[in-house]
């Protein structure tokens, strides 16, 4: 891991929802600022309750957090997270032009400052053609640029990525990751879930696996490869983290698999 700031720190993070279900289990980890970070794992693994947690989305049960220094529910904090969520979830009675000035005015951007950066971010993510069109009309590849495009308006230091080329064509991703990797040049701090593990050891400098609310395994990809001694990121996860293991040698066996 790089040395220096440290972008975001999590400590004793632990989450357990009404019905019983423990979201994360004590889980602490640090992602130096300047990082392109990799949270892999299977559904259900505590993913996004770590990000929903990060911003401040849902109430934690225990533990700390802090971006950059401050405490993550602080609105310093909050002025420095952009977040692209796996599930879009825009404002259907919104153009597309709307969505990303209403969103600077949210972070305390003067108007005429987040139309400027509206219009800079239609033009970088190619939603010219759909700038007055609302939002429930856009395609899912259109809906994916813009959840970027919003992500990305206020500038912020750490850009958090949950999933954010799932279901779109392979034209759009490499149009996604061109500019991401950009991004990350330029000094932002990247967080990244994605299931495509392809992508992870490609653009990741460090990658942790979690299962059942806690990090299990974490290092660089090729650090992981040689740890497992495994050809690629996918034949860490699968020993690591994968569910599907157990399910198929209960099959193969006839044994029962407990929850």
């Amino acid at each position: 891991m790089k040395s220096g700031t440290t972008a975001l720190r999590i400590e004793g993070l632990a989450k357990t929802y009404d019905d019983g279900t423990v979201g994360l289990d004590a889980l602490d980890l640090e992602v130096p600022a300047g990082e392109f970070f990799g949270l892999l794992g299977p559904n259900g693994a505590g993913k996004t309750t770590l990000i929903n947690s990060v911003c401040n989305l849902i109430r934690t049960t225990g533990g700390r957090i802090s971006v950059f220094g401050f405490e993550h529910d602080s609105m310093e904090a909050r002025r420095l997270v952009g977040v692209a969520e796996q599930d879009p979830n825009l404002d259907r009675f919104l153009t597309v032009r709307e969505s990303l000035v209403y969103h600077g005015g949210y972070f305390g951007m003067p108007a005429d400052a987040a139309a400027a950066r509206a219009d800079e971010m239609i033009e970088v993510f190619d939603l010219q053609a759909k700038s007055g069109t609302r939002t429930s009309k856009l395609s899912g590849g259109m809906k994916r640029r813009l959840l970027l495009a919003r992500a990305l308006l206020h500038e912020p230091l750490l850009v958090i990525l949950d999933e954010p080329t799932a279901g779109v064509d392979v034209e759009l991703r490499h149009d996604l990751w061109r500019y991401i990797k950009r991004l990350h040049q330029e000094g932002t701090t990247i967080l990244l879930t994605t299931h495509y593990l392809e992508e992870a050891e490609s653009l990741c400098e460090d990658v942790a696996l979690i299962s059942r609310g806690r990090i299990v395994a974490r290092d660089t990809p090729d650090g992981l490869k040689a740890r497992y001694d495994a050809t690629t990121l996918e034949e860490v996860y699968l020993q690591t983290v994968s569910t599907a293991l157990p399910i198929a040698m209960a099959a193969e066996t006839g044994e029962e698999v407990s929850s």
